[in-house]
């Protein structure tokens, strides 16, 4: 599947997730093999507002660094309370044109605001930051968000489950979605309050290394379509790390549905939801263990693929 949106959770640079999905695609880039990496929810420390977007970046740019030969790009946007006109016009060009964007971790609300205040104060649009997000998604390219980044690219952030205040809407290239990160099973009360809470939302648990790989878009029938692959990464095998890499611990994604049913996801099922413009009409079906079931009930679906949902709707 080749996906617009990857929100993930990892400790590391595992090479599922950073190899396969994001290092590749920039390289298979038709305009350009570049990656960009906003590490703006970062807090500020020390006094200075780069330390840690510095220390933030400097986590991924040794992995990238195994790919110059093949002529990989990648560079960061850091931001500062100094920024000029001239400087988020470059932003704007890199954002726009990239081959693959990843927001960084840190703090959410803190990179949240950031991002759709620059669109406010050098262009007076609140949401020019999302809004060319969305030109991306529609482009077909890759926007990837890292713990916090992750939750951004949500419907909402997580805290919305349990802090109205503030800004808690996301950018919604994961739409209808919400995301809890390095999750541990323990936690799944919060997944299941979440659910309940927000029953349009599909909630998940997403543990060191996992993700979702999402793609979503309108059918000729002018209903919606989701998809969702789910990745869980084994591959980071440092000894020291073996603590913090719940997937070679055999987590597996959590979710729950506003029902109270639980599902756990292994790395390559998938989840597709086809929604009437009106919500009306809103089913799923998941594959598992190769055979499609409908996601409610779970039982045996009559198509046999998702290629075939997305046909049938």
């Amino acid at each position: 599947m080749i996906g617009t949106a990857l929100i993930y959770s990892s400790h590391d640079r595992s090479n599922t997730i950073h190899n396969d999905l994001i290092v590749q695609r920039a390289l298979r880039g038709r305009d350009n093999q570049r990656i960009l990496f906003l590490p703006m929810s970062e807090t500020i420390q020390n006094g200075s507002e780069l330390e840690r977007q510095e220390y933030s970046y400097s986590r991924f740019d040794w992995f990238f660094g195994f790919y110059d030969h093949l002529g990989l790009e990648y560079l960061p946007f850091y931001w500062t309370s100094s920024l000029r006109k001239e400087d988020v016009e470059l932003l704007w060009h890199y954002l726009w044109s990239s081959e693959v964007v990843i927001l960084g971790g840190g703090h959410s609300s803190t990179g949240l605001h950031r991002y759709k205040q620059l669109g406010a104060r050098f262009d007076g649009e609140w949401g020019k930051f999302g809004r060319i997000l969305h030109e991306r998604r529609q482009r077909g390219l890759l926007t990837a968000g890292f713990s916090a980044g992750a939750d951004q690219l949500c419907e909402h952030v997580f805290r919305k489950t349990y802090d109205g205040g503030g800004d808690t809407t996301g950018f919604g290239l994961a739409r209808n979605t919400m995301v809890t990160l390095h999750h541990d099973a323990d936690r799944n009360g919060d997944l299941h309050y979440a659910a309940r809470r927000f029953p349009d939302q599909r909630v998940f648990g997403l543990p060191n290394d996992a993700g979702l790989n999402v793609d979503w878009g309108t059918l000729p029938s002018g209903n919606l379509w989701q998809v969702y692959e789910f990745i869980v990464d084994t591959s980071w095998t440092e000894p020291t790390d073996q603590f913090h890499i719940k997937t070679r611990q055999g987590a597996q994604i959590e979710h729950f549905d506003s029902e109270g049913r639980h599902w756990s996801f292994r790395g390559g099922d998938m989840l597709v939801r086809i929604q009437s413009p009106d919500g009306r009409f809103d089913e799923g079906w998941m594959t598992s263990g190769g055979a499609l079931l409908h996601h409610g009930s779970r039982s045996p679906s009559r198509f046999n693929s998702v290629g075939e949902v997305l046909a049938s709707h």
